[in-house]
């Protein structure tokens, strides 16, 4: 298991310490759950139930077309 070296502000600690305290972890393990939480490639599962969710909501091919607005000259 590797291991590193964090700087943080007083601010920043202590905010570590509080959410660690309140989640029953030690202050690593808070901290690697929220670096794989925040640094997935994935989608979370609550996000990918969403899809297909939403009956009324409009496919770029569903889409009215609007015609361009003319634009200003410089």
């Amino acid at each position: 298991m590797s291991q590193i070296t964090l700087y943080l502000d007083d601010a920043t600690q202590a905010l570590v310490d509080e959410a660690a305290q309140a989640s029953g972890l030690s202050k690593s393990r808070w901290v690697a759950e929220a670096i794989r939480k925040y640094a997935a490639h994935e989608w979370p599962e609550d996000c990918l139930a969403l899809a297909g969710r939403f009956a009324d909501f409009p496919l770029r091919e569903d889409a009215p077309s609007v015609a361009d607005m003319p634009r200003l000259g410089f």
